[in-house]
């Protein structure tokens, strides 16, 4: 596919300018590292989802945001116009196809398009033995691991395919004279988990797979990015083995968001179906640390 100005990773206005976007798991470190990343790079607009009842969540996120600025190739950075929008949403159940199209019609509402939904790692992983993996556990694992990502991949394509052949009114508007459109979800990020866990990110990579041949014509692409163990920030850290990471460290969250930011954008326009495993090379020199799915 050729893309047009609008969608060039090359715009001077940043790779990501006027991109209506979602991240789920907003309150994750990695889903607030997304965020910054789509906001640093030009997105109009960002959906901060998630289901955590911090009254604070709001708060922090803006506070984390309100430094940011938008990186241009060509010019000096300067302070971001994206919009941010807190959107609370339940925990993955039988609803989260109801919350689905019901956000999807807010943001075509509100902005006309929709060009980028990434869903980020949910931090549940389950009992390490498959004998205390009970059936409630296992339904638990799927709705929260595999749920969202199968519903964006059923729904978005739709949304990311209307054209806005007039420009928006608002901040880093742009037309999309073009469909286009990215679902990117992001799996791993922590300590090993059991097979219930396993099963889920096995899941969630058919959805991406399976979804390829649904997505063919679409303009639409979907991938995946399996992370290996990432930096938390906290005393969890200091059981990370170096001698088991070539790299010889966890990931820090911003390094697995400038992955997304680059499948989001058109450096990545002929890549989909895909699995990027971003673990410092540990699932090469040991594939029982991080299974590659």
């Amino acid at each position: 596919m050729d893309l047009t100005d609008e969608f060039s990773p090359y715009r001077e206005d940043g790779k990501l300018y006027g991109f209506v976007c979602v991240v789920t798991g907003a309150s994750h470190p990695i889903g607030q590292a997304i965020i910054q990343e789509l906001a640093t790079h030009g997105a109009a607009a960002i959906y901060a989802c998630d289901h955590s009842s911090s009254p604070d969540f709001t708060t922090a996120l803006s506070t984390s945001l309100s430094s940011l600025t938008t990186l241009t190739p060509s010019s000096p950075p300067r302070p971001t116009s994206t919009k941010i929008i807190p959107y609370p949403i339940s925990p993955p159940s039988s609803a989260t196809e109801h919350e689905t199209l019901a956000l999807i019609d807010e943001i075509l509402a509100s902005y006309g398009r929709l060009d980028v939904w990434v869903c980020s790692p949910s931090p549940l992983v389950g009992p390490a033995s498959i004998f205390d993996t009970t059936t409630p556990i296992l339904h638990t694992l799927f709705e929260n691991h595999a749920l969202g990502p199968f519903f964006a991949l059923k729904h978005a394509p739709a949304a990311m395919g209307k054209l806005a052949p007039e420009k928006g009114g608002y901040p880093n508007a742009v037309r999309k004279k073009q469909a286009y459109g990215s679902v990117v979800v992001v799996t791993g990020g922590g300590q090993k988990g059991g097979i219930g866990y396993e099963m889920c990110r096995a899941a969630v990579l058919g959805v991406v797979k399976g979804g390829a041949g649904v997505l063919k014509g679409t303009g639409v692409r979907g991938n995946v990015v399996s992370c290996g163990v990432v930096s938390s920030g906290g005393v969890d850290d200091e059981g990370v083995k170096g001698d088991d990471i070539p790299l010889g460290r966890a990931a820090q969250p911003k390094e697995i968001a400038r992955v997304v930011g680059f499948l989001a954008s058109g450096f990545s326009s002929y890549i989909t179906g895909a699995n990027l495993v971003v673990d410092g090379g540990a699932s090469a020199m040991n594939p029982s640390v991080v299974p590659i799915i």
